[in-house]
Protein backbone atom coordinates (compact mmCIF):
# COMPACT_ATOMS: atom_id res chain seq x y z
CA UNK A 1 0.00 0.00 0.00
CA UNK A 2 2.85 2.36 0.83
CA UNK A 3 4.24 1.86 -2.68
CA UNK A 4 0.91 2.97 -4.20
CA UNK A 5 0.95 6.14 -2.07
CA UNK A 6 4.48 7.00 -3.20
CA UNK A 7 3.58 6.27 -6.82
CA UNK A 8 0.51 8.48 -6.56
CA UNK A 9 2.47 11.37 -5.09
CA UNK A 10 5.15 11.10 -7.79
CA UNK A 11 2.42 11.08 -10.47
CA UNK A 12 0.86 14.23 -9.04
CA UNK A 13 4.22 15.99 -8.79
CA UNK A 14 4.96 15.14 -12.44
CA UNK A 15 1.54 16.53 -13.31
CA UNK A 16 2.51 19.72 -11.43
CA UNK A 17 5.69 20.13 -13.51
CA UNK A 18 3.79 19.52 -16.75
CA UNK A 19 1.16 22.09 -15.81
CA UNK A 20 3.81 24.64 -14.87
CA UNK A 21 5.58 24.20 -18.21
CA UNK A 22 2.30 24.35 -20.12
CA UNK A 23 1.19 27.51 -18.34
CA UNK A 24 4.44 29.26 -19.24
CA UNK A 25 3.87 28.50 -22.93
CA UNK A 26 0.09 28.61 -23.24
CA UNK A 27 -2.21 30.79 -21.21
CA UNK A 28 -5.42 29.27 -22.55
CA UNK A 29 -8.05 27.90 -20.19
CA UNK A 30 -6.69 24.33 -20.01
CA UNK A 31 -7.21 21.73 -17.30
CA UNK A 32 -4.21 23.01 -15.34
CA UNK A 33 -5.65 26.52 -15.05
CA UNK A 34 -9.23 25.70 -14.09
CA UNK A 35 -10.51 26.65 -10.62
CA UNK A 36 -12.15 23.20 -10.40
CA UNK A 37 -11.36 19.91 -12.12
CA UNK A 38 -14.75 19.74 -13.88
CA UNK A 39 -14.69 23.45 -14.72
CA UNK A 40 -17.71 24.19 -12.53
CA UNK A 41 -19.48 20.87 -13.17
CA UNK A 42 -18.95 21.24 -16.92
CA UNK A 43 -20.40 24.74 -16.99
CA UNK A 44 -23.39 24.05 -14.72
CA UNK A 45 -22.19 26.55 -12.09
CA UNK A 46 -22.04 29.31 -14.70
CA UNK A 47 -25.69 28.69 -15.54
CA UNK A 48 -26.72 28.41 -11.88
CA UNK A 49 -24.90 31.65 -10.99
CA UNK A 50 -27.59 33.72 -12.72
CA UNK A 51 -30.03 32.35 -10.14
CA UNK A 52 -27.64 32.86 -7.23
CA UNK A 53 -26.73 29.18 -6.79
CA UNK A 54 -23.29 27.64 -6.47
CA UNK A 55 -22.26 23.99 -6.02
CA UNK A 56 -18.88 22.83 -4.73
CA UNK A 57 -17.57 19.28 -4.31
CA UNK A 58 -14.18 18.64 -2.70
CA UNK A 59 -12.22 15.70 -1.32
CA UNK A 60 -9.37 15.53 1.18
CA UNK A 61 -7.19 12.41 1.42
CA UNK A 62 -4.53 12.06 4.13
CA UNK A 63 -1.84 9.49 4.79
CA UNK A 64 0.02 9.64 8.13
CA UNK A 65 2.45 7.35 9.88
CA UNK A 66 3.96 7.48 13.35
CA UNK A 67 7.65 6.89 12.74
CA UNK A 68 8.99 7.21 16.29
CA UNK A 69 7.74 7.07 19.86
CA UNK A 70 4.09 7.40 20.78
CA UNK A 71 2.04 4.28 21.51
CA UNK A 72 3.12 2.26 18.48
CA UNK A 73 5.06 2.67 15.24
CA UNK A 74 3.77 -0.59 13.74
CA UNK A 75 -0.01 -0.36 13.83
CA UNK A 76 -1.47 0.42 10.42
CA UNK A 77 -4.96 1.34 11.62
CA UNK A 78 -5.98 4.86 10.63
CA UNK A 79 -3.03 5.66 8.39
CA UNK A 80 -5.42 6.56 5.58
CA UNK A 81 -8.26 9.00 6.18
CA UNK A 82 -10.57 10.77 3.78
CA UNK A 83 -13.42 13.26 3.74
CA UNK A 84 -15.78 14.57 1.09
CA UNK A 85 -17.70 17.85 1.21
CA UNK A 86 -20.63 18.83 -0.99
CA UNK A 87 -21.72 22.45 -0.53
CA UNK A 88 -24.65 24.45 -1.87
CA UNK A 89 -24.78 28.24 -1.45
CA UNK A 90 -27.75 30.36 -2.47
CA UNK A 91 -27.92 34.13 -2.86
CA UNK A 92 -31.60 34.62 -2.02
CA UNK A 93 -31.69 38.09 -3.54
CA UNK A 94 -31.12 36.58 -6.96
CA UNK A 95 -33.13 33.44 -6.30
CA UNK A 96 -36.19 34.75 -4.44
CA UNK A 97 -35.77 38.51 -4.27
CA UNK A 98 -34.95 38.47 -0.52
CA UNK A 99 -32.49 41.33 -0.04
CA UNK A 100 -29.56 40.30 2.18
CA UNK A 101 -30.70 36.68 2.41
CA UNK A 102 -28.36 33.73 2.09
CA UNK A 103 -28.82 29.97 2.46
CA UNK A 104 -26.08 27.37 2.92
CA UNK A 105 -26.04 23.59 3.22
CA UNK A 106 -23.04 21.30 3.74
CA UNK A 107 -23.09 17.51 3.49
CA UNK A 108 -20.06 15.51 4.56
CA UNK A 109 -18.82 11.94 4.55
CA UNK A 110 -15.57 10.46 5.80
CA UNK A 111 -13.71 7.30 6.69
CA UNK A 112 -11.30 6.46 9.54
CA UNK A 113 -10.47 8.27 12.79
CA UNK A 114 -6.78 8.46 11.94
CA UNK A 115 -3.66 7.20 13.72
CA UNK A 116 -3.91 9.22 16.92
CA UNK A 117 -5.76 6.63 19.02
CA UNK A 118 -3.91 3.48 17.98
CA UNK A 119 -0.45 4.96 17.33
CA UNK A 120 0.24 8.40 18.85
CA UNK A 121 -1.91 9.03 21.94
CA UNK A 122 -1.85 12.82 21.68
CA UNK A 123 -4.33 14.76 23.81
CA UNK A 124 -4.66 17.25 20.94
CA UNK A 125 -4.98 14.84 18.01
CA UNK A 126 -2.65 14.79 15.00
CA UNK A 127 -5.35 14.70 12.30
CA UNK A 128 -8.05 17.35 12.56
CA UNK A 129 -9.76 15.90 9.48
CA UNK A 130 -10.14 12.38 10.92
CA UNK A 131 -13.92 12.32 11.43
CA UNK A 132 -14.44 8.55 11.64
CA UNK A 133 -16.56 6.31 9.45
CA UNK A 134 -19.65 8.26 8.49
CA UNK A 135 -22.07 8.19 5.61
CA UNK A 136 -23.42 11.34 4.00
CA UNK A 137 -24.55 13.63 6.83
CA UNK A 138 -25.99 17.13 6.65
CA UNK A 139 -23.61 18.83 9.08
CA UNK A 140 -24.60 22.45 8.36
CA UNK A 141 -27.81 23.99 7.11
CA UNK A 142 -28.51 27.62 7.94
CA UNK A 143 -30.12 30.84 6.83
CA UNK A 144 -28.30 34.18 7.10
CA UNK A 145 -29.87 37.59 6.94
CA UNK A 146 -27.86 40.78 6.61
CA UNK A 147 -29.08 44.32 7.20
CA UNK A 148 -27.86 47.92 7.51
CA UNK A 149 -25.49 47.73 4.53
CA UNK A 150 -24.18 44.34 5.68
CA UNK A 151 -23.04 45.72 9.05
CA UNK A 152 -25.36 43.27 10.84
CA UNK A 153 -25.57 39.57 9.99
CA UNK A 154 -27.60 36.94 11.81
CA UNK A 155 -27.28 33.24 11.08
CA UNK A 156 -29.69 30.58 12.37
CA UNK A 157 -29.96 26.83 11.79
CA UNK A 158 -27.56 23.92 12.09
CA UNK A 159 -24.24 25.70 12.64
CA UNK A 160 -20.50 25.27 12.99
CA UNK A 161 -19.56 27.96 15.51
CA UNK A 162 -15.94 27.85 14.31
CA UNK A 163 -17.03 28.75 10.77
CA UNK A 164 -17.21 32.44 11.51
CA UNK A 165 -17.87 35.51 9.40
CA UNK A 166 -15.70 37.61 7.10
CA UNK A 167 -14.72 41.08 8.33
CA UNK A 168 -12.65 43.36 6.08
CA UNK A 169 -11.20 40.30 4.38
CA UNK A 170 -10.40 38.43 7.62
CA UNK A 171 -12.14 35.42 9.19
CA UNK A 172 -13.59 36.36 12.59
CA UNK A 173 -15.90 34.80 15.21
CA UNK A 174 -15.08 32.47 16.79
CA UNK A 175 -11.40 31.61 17.47
CA UNK A 176 -10.68 32.05 13.76
CA UNK A 177 -7.31 32.75 12.19
CA UNK A 178 -5.98 33.67 8.76
CA UNK A 179 -3.12 31.20 9.15
CA UNK A 180 -4.25 28.42 11.53
CA UNK A 181 -7.89 27.46 11.21
CA UNK A 182 -8.42 25.03 8.31
CA UNK A 183 -7.45 21.35 8.38
CA UNK A 184 -7.98 21.02 4.62
CA UNK A 185 -5.36 23.56 3.60
CA UNK A 186 -3.39 24.62 6.70
CA UNK A 187 -2.21 22.71 9.81
CA UNK A 188 -3.42 19.18 10.57
CA UNK A 189 -2.80 19.10 14.33
CA UNK A 190 -6.06 19.95 16.09
CA UNK A 191 -4.30 22.34 18.48
CA UNK A 192 -3.27 24.42 15.46
CA UNK A 193 -6.82 24.51 14.12
CA UNK A 194 -8.90 25.52 17.15
CA UNK A 195 -8.03 26.36 20.74
CA UNK A 196 -8.51 23.13 22.80
CA UNK A 197 -9.52 25.07 25.93
CA UNK A 198 -12.75 26.10 24.16
CA UNK A 199 -15.32 23.25 24.42
CA UNK A 200 -16.97 23.93 21.06
CA UNK A 201 -20.05 21.73 20.68
CA UNK A 202 -20.54 19.52 17.66
CA UNK A 203 -22.41 21.07 14.75
CA UNK A 204 -26.02 21.54 15.84
CA UNK A 205 -28.89 23.97 16.16
CA UNK A 206 -28.01 27.48 17.19
CA UNK A 207 -27.81 31.15 16.31
CA UNK A 208 -24.85 33.48 15.79
CA UNK A 209 -24.64 37.19 15.02
CA UNK A 210 -22.02 39.65 13.83
CA UNK A 211 -22.18 43.44 14.11
CA UNK A 212 -19.83 45.97 12.56
CA UNK A 213 -20.53 49.34 14.22
CA UNK A 214 -17.62 51.37 12.83
CA UNK A 215 -14.17 51.20 11.27
CA UNK A 216 -12.48 47.82 11.67
CA UNK A 217 -14.25 47.05 14.97
CA UNK A 218 -16.69 44.14 15.19
CA UNK A 219 -18.79 42.42 17.86
CA UNK A 220 -20.12 38.87 17.70
CA UNK A 221 -22.08 36.38 19.80
CA UNK A 222 -23.33 32.85 19.39
CA UNK A 223 -25.42 30.22 21.20
CA UNK A 224 -25.73 26.56 20.27
CA UNK A 225 -26.89 23.21 21.60
CA UNK A 226 -24.09 21.92 23.84
CA UNK A 227 -25.24 18.31 23.39
CA UNK A 228 -25.36 18.41 19.58
CA UNK A 229 -24.43 15.47 17.37
CA UNK A 230 -23.53 16.40 13.80
CA UNK A 231 -25.15 13.20 12.53
CA UNK A 232 -28.54 14.19 13.94
CA UNK A 233 -30.98 16.95 13.01
CA UNK A 234 -30.51 18.49 16.45
CA UNK A 235 -34.19 18.71 17.40
CA UNK A 236 -33.96 15.68 19.71
CA UNK A 237 -31.33 17.35 21.93
CA UNK A 238 -32.14 21.05 21.57
CA UNK A 239 -35.81 20.71 22.50
CA UNK A 240 -35.77 17.70 24.81
CA UNK A 241 -36.81 19.66 27.90
CA UNK A 242 -33.39 19.49 29.56
CA UNK A 243 -31.27 21.34 27.05
CA UNK A 244 -27.77 22.61 27.72
CA UNK A 245 -26.42 25.52 25.70
CA UNK A 246 -22.98 26.79 24.86
CA UNK A 247 -22.55 30.59 24.61
CA UNK A 248 -19.62 32.48 23.12
CA UNK A 249 -18.81 36.17 22.71
CA UNK A 250 -16.02 37.83 20.73
CA UNK A 251 -14.88 41.29 19.74
CA UNK A 252 -11.88 42.57 17.86
CA UNK A 253 -10.39 44.79 15.21
CA UNK A 254 -8.91 44.03 11.78
CA UNK A 255 -6.55 46.94 11.06
CA UNK A 256 -4.22 47.44 8.10
CA UNK A 257 -0.72 48.67 8.90
CA UNK A 258 1.01 50.82 6.28
CA UNK A 259 4.20 49.52 4.71
CA UNK A 260 6.41 50.32 1.72
CA UNK A 261 4.64 47.66 -0.34
CA UNK A 262 1.09 48.33 0.72
CA UNK A 263 -1.10 47.73 3.78
CA UNK A 264 -0.40 44.73 6.00
CA UNK A 265 -3.63 43.06 7.13
CA UNK A 266 -4.01 42.08 10.78
CA UNK A 267 -6.72 40.73 13.09
CA UNK A 268 -6.80 41.02 16.89
CA UNK A 269 -9.57 39.20 18.75
CA UNK A 270 -10.61 38.48 22.35
CA UNK A 271 -13.48 36.32 23.52
CA UNK A 272 -15.14 34.42 26.34
CA UNK A 273 -17.39 31.35 26.48
CA UNK A 274 -19.90 29.80 28.87
CA UNK A 275 -20.56 26.05 28.75
CA UNK A 276 -23.94 25.08 30.23
CA UNK A 277 -23.20 21.35 30.44
CA UNK A 278 -22.79 19.68 33.83
CA UNK A 279 -19.15 19.06 34.70
CA UNK A 280 -17.59 17.36 37.70
CA UNK A 281 -14.86 18.87 39.87
CA UNK A 282 -11.68 16.82 39.89
CA UNK A 283 -11.31 17.28 43.66
CA UNK A 284 -14.62 15.92 44.95
CA UNK A 285 -16.86 15.03 42.00
CA UNK A 286 -19.25 17.89 42.73
CA UNK A 287 -21.23 18.95 39.66
CA UNK A 288 -20.67 22.44 38.26
CA UNK A 289 -22.71 24.26 35.60
CA UNK A 290 -21.90 27.30 33.46
CA UNK A 291 -18.17 26.72 33.13
CA UNK A 292 -16.42 29.89 31.89
CA UNK A 293 -13.24 30.48 29.90
CA UNK A 294 -11.41 33.17 27.94
CA UNK A 295 -9.31 33.30 24.78
CA UNK A 296 -7.49 35.62 22.44
CA UNK A 297 -6.04 35.24 18.95
CA UNK A 298 -3.85 37.53 16.84
CA UNK A 299 -2.77 37.31 13.19
CA UNK A 300 -0.65 39.81 11.34
CA UNK A 301 0.93 39.96 7.91
CA UNK A 302 4.41 41.29 8.66
CA UNK A 303 5.93 41.59 5.19
CA UNK A 304 4.68 41.72 1.59
CA UNK A 305 6.68 40.74 -1.48
CA UNK A 306 5.04 43.27 -3.79
CA UNK A 307 2.59 46.15 -3.81
CA UNK A 308 -0.36 44.66 -5.71
CA UNK A 309 -3.40 45.10 -3.42
CA UNK A 310 -4.77 41.57 -3.95
CA UNK A 311 -1.41 39.81 -3.79
CA UNK A 312 -0.97 37.80 -0.58
CA UNK A 313 2.63 36.71 -1.06
CA UNK A 314 4.74 37.34 1.99
CA UNK A 315 5.20 36.49 5.65
CA UNK A 316 2.42 36.25 8.23
CA UNK A 317 2.40 35.37 11.93
CA UNK A 318 -0.24 34.16 14.41
CA UNK A 319 -0.70 33.67 18.16
CA UNK A 320 -3.48 32.10 20.24
CA UNK A 321 -4.06 31.82 23.97
CA UNK A 322 -6.78 30.17 26.03
CA UNK A 323 -7.61 29.99 29.74
CA UNK A 324 -10.04 27.48 31.27
CA UNK A 325 -11.18 26.42 34.74
CA UNK A 326 -8.64 23.99 36.17
CA UNK A 327 -11.21 22.58 38.59
CA UNK A 328 -13.24 20.94 35.82
CA UNK A 329 -11.30 21.24 32.53
CA UNK A 330 -8.31 19.04 31.69
CA UNK A 331 -6.36 21.73 29.82
CA UNK A 332 -6.29 24.93 31.84
CA UNK A 333 -3.78 26.99 29.84
CA UNK A 334 -3.00 26.90 26.13
CA UNK A 335 -0.97 28.87 23.64
CA UNK A 336 0.12 28.47 20.04
CA UNK A 337 2.33 30.50 17.76
CA UNK A 338 3.51 30.21 14.18
CA UNK A 339 4.60 31.66 10.85
CA UNK A 340 3.38 31.30 7.27
CA UNK A 341 5.13 32.31 4.06
CA UNK A 342 3.31 32.31 0.74
CA UNK A 343 5.32 32.34 -2.48
CA UNK A 344 8.71 31.57 -0.98
CA UNK A 345 10.13 30.16 -4.22
CA UNK A 346 10.32 31.81 -7.62
CA UNK A 347 7.38 30.89 -9.91
CA UNK A 348 5.58 29.19 -6.97
CA UNK A 349 3.46 32.18 -5.95
CA UNK A 350 0.56 30.17 -4.49
CA UNK A 351 2.59 27.63 -2.49
CA UNK A 352 2.57 28.02 1.30
CA UNK A 353 5.24 27.04 3.84
CA UNK A 354 4.22 27.19 7.51
CA UNK A 355 5.49 26.28 10.96
CA UNK A 356 3.48 26.18 14.18
CA UNK A 357 3.98 25.28 17.83
CA UNK A 358 1.32 24.67 20.48
CA UNK A 359 1.39 23.85 24.20
CA UNK A 360 -1.45 22.74 26.45
CA UNK A 361 -0.95 22.73 30.22
CA UNK A 362 -2.91 20.10 32.14
CA UNK A 363 -4.51 21.22 35.37
CA UNK A 364 -2.73 20.16 38.55
CA UNK A 365 -6.03 18.79 39.85
CA UNK A 366 -6.13 16.12 37.13
CA UNK A 367 -2.91 14.12 37.36
CA UNK A 368 -1.77 10.52 37.48
CA UNK A 369 -2.61 10.23 41.19
CA UNK A 370 -6.25 11.03 40.39
CA UNK A 371 -6.33 8.28 37.79
CA UNK A 372 -6.51 10.60 34.80
CA UNK A 373 -3.09 9.68 33.43
CA UNK A 374 -1.41 13.10 33.35
CA UNK A 375 1.99 12.27 34.76
CA UNK A 376 3.39 15.18 32.73
CA UNK A 377 1.96 18.65 33.17
CA UNK A 378 1.87 19.53 29.46
CA UNK A 379 1.84 18.39 25.84
CA UNK A 380 3.67 20.27 23.11
CA UNK A 381 3.14 19.94 19.36
CA UNK A 382 5.37 21.20 16.56
CA UNK A 383 4.21 21.06 12.95
CA UNK A 384 5.44 22.18 9.58
CA UNK A 385 3.83 21.73 6.18
CA UNK A 386 4.39 22.83 2.61
CA UNK A 387 1.19 23.29 0.60
CA UNK A 388 2.00 22.80 -3.10
CA UNK A 389 -0.53 24.42 -5.41
CA UNK A 390 -0.26 21.93 -8.27
CA UNK A 391 -3.26 23.57 -9.93
CA UNK A 392 -6.03 25.80 -8.52
CA UNK A 393 -8.06 22.62 -7.91
CA UNK A 394 -5.28 20.30 -6.68
CA UNK A 395 -3.07 20.89 -3.64
CA UNK A 396 -0.53 18.48 -2.10
CA UNK A 397 0.86 19.12 1.40
CA UNK A 398 3.74 17.10 2.90
CA UNK A 399 3.50 17.43 6.69
CA UNK A 400 5.71 16.64 9.71
CA UNK A 401 4.71 16.78 13.38
CA UNK A 402 6.67 16.32 16.60
CA UNK A 403 4.60 15.59 19.72
CA UNK A 404 6.32 15.99 23.10
CA UNK A 405 4.71 14.24 26.09
CA UNK A 406 1.83 12.67 24.10
CA UNK A 407 -1.30 12.62 26.25
CA UNK A 408 0.62 14.07 29.18
CA UNK A 409 2.07 10.61 29.87
CA UNK A 410 5.76 10.45 30.77
CA UNK A 411 5.86 6.74 29.98
CA UNK A 412 5.12 7.47 26.30
CA UNK A 413 8.09 8.61 24.21
CA UNK A 414 7.88 11.73 22.07
CA UNK A 415 6.29 10.95 18.71
CA UNK A 416 7.27 11.93 15.16
CA UNK A 417 4.42 11.83 12.63
CA UNK A 418 4.97 12.24 8.90
CA UNK A 419 2.24 12.46 6.31
CA UNK A 420 0.87 13.95 3.15
CA UNK A 421 -2.50 15.55 2.36
CA UNK A 422 -4.10 15.74 -1.07
CA UNK A 423 -6.96 18.20 -1.52
CA UNK A 424 -9.03 18.29 -4.72
CA UNK A 425 -11.95 20.48 -5.79
CA UNK A 426 -14.14 18.89 -8.45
Amino acid sequence: MKEYVILGIITLLVFSVVCQADNEQNHSRNICERETLSNGFFGLNDRLANNGLELRLSATQIYQQNTRGGISTHRKAGRFTGSYDLELSADLRKLLGIEGGRFYILTESSFSDGINGPSVGSAFGVNGDGEGNRSIDVTQMWYEQSAFDDSLRVRVGKLDLTGGFDHYGCPVAFDCSMYANNENSQFLNSALINNPTIPFPDRGLGVMAYYHPMGSLYLSAGAADADADARETGFNTTFDGDSDFFYIFETGITPKIDSAKGPLQGAYRIGMWVDGKDKQKFSNGEEVRNDIGFYTTFDQMVWKENAEPNDSQGLGAFFKYGLANGKVDDITDFWSIGLQYQGLFESRDDDVLAFGMAQGVFTEQANANDGNGYSSDNEIAFETYYNIAVTPWLHISPDVQYIANPGGDKSVNDAVVVGVRVQMVF
